[in-house]
């Protein structure tokens, strides 16, 4: 009897895809796919972040890219053991290309591939200094005038900037600019970081003073240096404030902090930029070959425009700006918005002794944190996860492997499940009058995160406020206008208020573009973040990944990176070996640059 095992059946298939490319034949390769096929491919083919929906898409990447990619060596990973359940049998592989190592994932259905990750780990002849190749540190033996390490950390912050110049320049130093910046010091690429704050993690500590991250700790460790065991599941934001600080003194990264950066241009002849910034009153004119702009995934804050705002005789703030509760007890507070933000402040102010009313003017997703816990993240990001061998890396790759096009179909059982789990929880809501809503599809939080990055709630003891009417609840209602001491609704009913907070989210990274460098330049590249999904606030067309985001962009050397610490984390990676590539002169054919659809 024909041995039919898992491993088996990935060793085959992995064969005869290699045998096929190795070939060059493509038809060969494309018959091992099942019609109805993803492939997702994270640099390795594409030097791109791409996913091939279907033969036809996986052909026309073939075609474009094999013969440079030069794919080989697919040996199934001895230390992952395939599995097979309900009729998928599933696995982990090692391959390697012409300039690269990789890693991927691979799903079979009917004995055909269903799914395909590929992924670049390292590039030959560039692999960071770690484990056997990790610097010495102490120079044994004699060298008459030579310099310690520290010197010569404090030469290369004297000079870089000055008389030689950063290869790349990060605009954003926040979680998602600290990372890649990480990852750029260990693959050798002069960076620095540019910082509108004082110190390193200032953008969490100047938020509202109740600010937790609502991710699990599991979920949000930061390449190289993973959170202690003891951390909290839920760190407070000044112990993350202090946490980056810490890791961008200890990363040796070139972070400048308390600098603006003015203006940059690309000169499309020299194939550089021109970043002007301005340091401890200093103007300085830097000149990278590569811009990244590290603004988190949302850009500017969108605060709505009322009539009366200009005569509202009480505060008006963001949530971006707002410094928390202290000076608001005993005062009149209107939130307008029902999300993150806006629960957080109005439990926060009621806690502080204010009258607080949340005005929700369209439905919000709520999740109860302990459930998206147990249910939604549990097999990957938790103690239980890790109990059962899971690791952070492999955590990244499985949510990497769905494709986003079928990836709501994962989503939507957890989140039906979740739903019946808590059902008297959202019945009560509904009863007090709150808006919600599970998504487009009822596929709940990360489909909505990842199509629009807004829309939701992750609650961790708010909801009960606004169940009970301790935070009263105005909803499905709009503005009217502002008088000197109120807000008036478009169904005539008045709210007065001693301060209004605008939870409204932020709009498209792309108006960082647009400010700092032109309109022009904002427009080529078109909106950031959304996967076209024709849901709400994510337009099509289908786009497959996330616009913009960690990949090349239609003005040659922008760069747009961003995310939670989770997405900082993990496509840092990518992002950093696409710019190591382009520094060492290797040859980066990128196939599929994405198309713009819409400038905002």
């Amino acid at each position: 009897m024909l041995d039919d095992s898992p491993q088996i059946k990935i060793d085959s298939i992995l064969g005869e895809l290699e045998k096929a490319l190795a070939g060059g034949n493509i038809d060969a390769a494309v018959n091992l796919f099942q019609a109805d096929c993803y492939w997702r491919d994270l640099v390795t083919f594409t030097w791109n972040l791409k996913t091939m929906e279907g033969h036809d898409q996986v052909r026309d990447m073939l075609k474009s890219q094999l013969a440079s990619t030069k794919p080989g060596r697919f040996r199934q990973d001895d230390k992952e053991l395939a599995s097979q359940n309900d009729g998928i049998t599933d696995g982990w592989f090692e391959f390697e290309t012409a300039v690269a190592r990789g890693y991927g994932h691979i799903r079979l259905k009917n004995g055909l591939i269903w799914t395909l990750l590929t992924t670049m780990s390292e590039l030959k002849g560039h692999e960071e200094p770690k484990g056997l190749l990790r610097p010495m540190g102490a120079e044994h033996g004699s060298d008459a005038g030579r310099r310690t390490w520290k010197e010569k950390r404090e030469a290369e912050e004297v000079e870089l900037g000055f008389t030689t110049q950063p290869y790349t320049v990060i605009i954003g130093g926040g979680q998602g600019g600290i990372a890649l910046g990480a990852r750029l010091r260990q693959l050798g690429v002069p960076t620095i970081i540019i910082e509108k704050n004082e110190r390193p993690g200032d953008s969490w500590r100047k938020r509202y003073k109740s600010l937790c991250l609502h991710d699990p700790v599991w979920y949000d460790h930061l390449p190289y240096i993973p959170f202690p065991e003891n951390w909290p599941v839920f760190a407070p934001k000044d112990k993350i404030g202090d946490w980056l600080e810490m890791y961008t003194k200890v990363m040796e990264l070139n972070y400048w902090s308390s600098t603006i950066c003015k203006s940059a241009g690309y000169d499309e002849t020299a194939a550089e930029w021109t970043v002007v910034v301005e340091r401890d009153g200093q103007e300085i004119v830097l000149k990278p070959k590569q811009l990244v702009l590290a603004t988190g995934m949302s850009g500017k804050a969108n605060v709505p425009k009322f009539k009366g705002q200009d005569i509202f005789k009480g505060e008006q703030q963001h949530s971006s700006q707002h410094p928390g509760p202290d000076a608001y007890t005993r005062k009149k507070v209107v939130v307008v918005g029902s999300n993150n933000s806006a629960h957080d402040i109005c439990a926060a102010l009621w806690e502080g002794g204010a009258d607080v009313t949340m005005l929700q003017r369209s439905s919000t997703h709520i999740v109860k944190s302990d459930s998206l816990m147990e249910i939604g993240l549990g097999d990957l990001y938790s103690e239980r996860a890790i109990a059962s061998g899971m690791t952070t890396r492999k955590a990244d790759l499985i949510f990497a492997s769905l494709p986003y096009r079928i990836m709501h179909e994962f989503q939507v059982p957890i989140y039906n499940k979740i739903r019946d789990k808590d059902a008297a929880f959202y019945e009560r809501l509904e009863k007090a009058g709150f808006m919600l809503d599970f998504g487009d599809d009822e596929s709940g939080l990360f489909m909505k995160y990842l199509r629009r990055g807004s829309g939701y709630y992750i609650d961790v003891g708010a909801c009960d406020l606004v169940a009970d009417g301790r935070i009263k609840l105005v909803s499905g209602v709009g503005v009217e206008r502002l008088t000197e001491t109120s807000i008036v609704l478009d169904d005539g009913r008045e709210l007065e208020a001693d301060l209004i907070v605008y939870a409204t989210g932020y709009g498209s990274m792309n108006g960082w573009a647009a400010d700092l460098i032109s309109q022009d330049v904002a427009d080529k590249v078109g909106k950031c973040w959304g996967l076209g999904s024709s849901t709400t606030k994510d337009p099509g067309p289908w786009e497959g990944e996330q616009r913009n985001m960690w990949k090349p962009t239609q003005q040659e050397a922008l760069w747009f990176h961003g995310g939670n610490l989770h997405q900082s984390r993990h496509y840092s990676q990518y992002l950093s070996l696409q710019i190591k590539a382009r520094q060492a002169g290797i040859a980066t054919q990128v196939y599929g640059l994405q198309d713009v659809h819409h400038k905002a």
